[in-house]
């Protein structure tokens, strides 16, 4: 396995498993080189055949979503991040093999929409906030977003969560679709990894895989157009 290109992403393959860890020491932004050491990681994965694949944050940090200094940069540089964050989101969302995230605290914006490319989400009970801020921080919530999080979200709590930009707490984010388990905060890690080895001995790789595109792949598709629309006429309004 080549080197992570960033040393806030790391990769460790567990029996077949491939655990990814996000780690920038601060919020878990998603900056470019963040982003791109994850890529690297799923390059790795699908590479090396892994059977699974666990994403984990820091300690109370899952991710605060995009790198602000870059989303605020001008729109060319706004627009090149989303760019890249939601095909990240997308390729997740279509990985042919169990995809499990250890969500270990705040997973706001890009954070809590890249939630909705898992399978599994297993979450820290705490005093974290999980959600959709966007049209509360002065950016409409994009068009792929929207269809992404209506997929695995509760209908009763879609509104509040992506139109009216509700913050939610780990209680909360479940009952919404957000998270699928709650656990103790130093649990989480232990947790994901041991669904991710289950679902690896379980599921059959290539009846996995078609059922993979037969589910999400329609779906897949229409993301993939609303992420072209969103890209063609993004914009930043003022807060």
């Amino acid at each position: 396995m080549q080197p992570a290109p960033t040393p806030h992403v790391t990769f460790a393959d567990e029996g077949g498993v491939a655990v990814v860890t996000v780690d920038d020491g601060k919020a878990n932004a998603l900056s470019h080189e963040v982003l791109g050491g994850i890529e690297h990681a799923l390059d790795t994965a699908e590479s090396e055949g892994s059977k699974a694949l666990v994403l984990l944050g820091r300690e109370g940090r899952f991710s605060a979503g995009f790198d602000l200094s870059v989303m605020t940069a001008g729109p060319e540089q706004a627009r090149d991040l989303l760019a890249r964050g939601a095909r990240l989101a997308l390729r997740t969302y279509q990985l042919p093999i169990p995809v499990v995230f250890g969500v270990t605290g705040h997973a706001l914006a890009m954070g809590g929409i890249l939630l909705c490319s898992a399978d599994l989400r297993i979450g820290a009970r705490g005093e974290f906030k999980l959600g959709l801020p966007e049209v509360r921080i002065g950016m409409p919530l994009p068009g792929f977003a929207a269809e992404l999080c209506r997929d695995r979200m509760s209908p009763r709590w879609y509104t509040r969560a992506a139109q009216l930009a509700e913050t939610l707490d780990p209680e909360m984010a479940l009952e919404a679709g957000l998270l699928d388990e709650l656990v103790e905060p130093g649990e989480v890690a232990g947790r994901a990894r041991e669904l991710a080895a289950e679902l690896a001995g379980a599921v059959h790789a290539g009846p996995f895989a078609m059922t993979r595109r037969t589910i999400r792949a329609e779906l897949a598709a229409r993301l993939e157009q609303a992420l072209a629309d969103d890209l063609a006429a993004f914009t930043v309004e003022p807060a």
